[in-house]
């Protein structure tokens, strides 16, 4: 059992959790995952490890609110208990001095990147960040970001705070600059990781992407999660998270996540009338 510390709402619908885990705190590196089962009939699913505090032994998680299992893990309060969390599973981001990394985070991705942007700060190099949301309302983690990162760059579809944009045109204004950069990793929604990889492999920029959205049970057995890198069939939990975004094929990705939309939005549907959930 491990007991959830703190809760709270980080933006609609977006869901923060710190929870005991002393022995995943200690052993987790950055871009690894947990996975988790609320109760004895729950679905198991992987959430990234967004922070660690090893002396407090506790894991941080995050999570957008979409479906049932999450629908029903933000209706847990501080003091409850969550069944099982396994991990940390994944394969370890390769972190090394590379130089000046850009991380680029959007929407949920912020989460997955925190983590990221601390090994790679931690190990010497100039990390800057640019965040990405459709609003400022959903816009996540900026204090931790700003303490991870040498430098943040803001960007919102809307403009309603930093840069009116997309995080390719904060990108491209890096470069514009001529500013040398060794490495890029970008990890939010499919399509802007796309154009992001799009975007760097014009300029001949390393560029990493991590392709967790598509996992589901987390072991490999079902299959779901198997994509396709540079020709070659791999599946995220196993192989990845993490990948060169110079050779997944996207589109590829973005059609077999479709596949699970309707069943995802009946179960919750299913969930949310047994339950009288108010999640908006």
């Amino acid at each position: 059992m491990n007991k959830i510390i703190k809760k709270e709402m980080l933006a609609t619908n977006v869901l923060k959790m710190v929870v005991e885990a002393p022995e995943i705190a200690k052993m987790r590196k950055a871009g690894q995952f947990i996975i988790l089962r609320i109760d004895d009939e729950g679905e198991r699913i992987p959430l990234t490890i967004a922070d660690a505090d090893a002396k407090a032994g506790t894991i941080t998680l995050i999570a957008q609110v979409v479906g049932k299992t999450t629908a029903h893990l933000s209706r847990l309060s501080e003091g409850d208990s969550i069944l099982d969390i396994a991990g940390p599973l994944g394969k370890p981001t390769h972190i090394e001095k590379f130089g000046t990394v850009v991380c680029i985070g959007g929407g949920i991705g912020i989460a997955p990147m925190h983590p990221i942007a601390q090994a790679l700060k931690a190990a010497g190099n100039r990390v800057i960040s640019i965040l990405g949301a459709r609003n400022k309302a959903l816009l996540i983690m900026e204090e931790e970001l700003r303490k991870a990162s040498d430098e943040v760059v803001i960007v919102t579809d809307d403009g309603t705070y930093g840069k009116k944009g997309f995080v390719t045109d904060a990108l491209k204004e890096l470069v514009d600059k001529g500013l040398t950069i060794n490495l890029v990793v970008a990890i939010g929604p499919p399509i802007m990781m796309k154009m992001v990889s799009k975007l760097t492999l014009q300029f001949k920029l390393k560029t990493l992407v991590s392709l967790n959205t598509i996992m589901i049970d987390g072991t490999g057995m079902c299959g779901g999660c198997r994509v396709t890198i540079g020709g070659k069939p791999k599946f995220v939990c196993v192989d990845g998270p993490e990948f060169d975004g110079h050779e997944v094929d996207f589109d590829e990705m973005m059609r077999r996540l479709n596949m699970y939309r309707d069943s995802e939005k009946a179960a919750f549907a299913r969930y949310s009338e047994k339950h009288d959930c108010k999640l908006g």
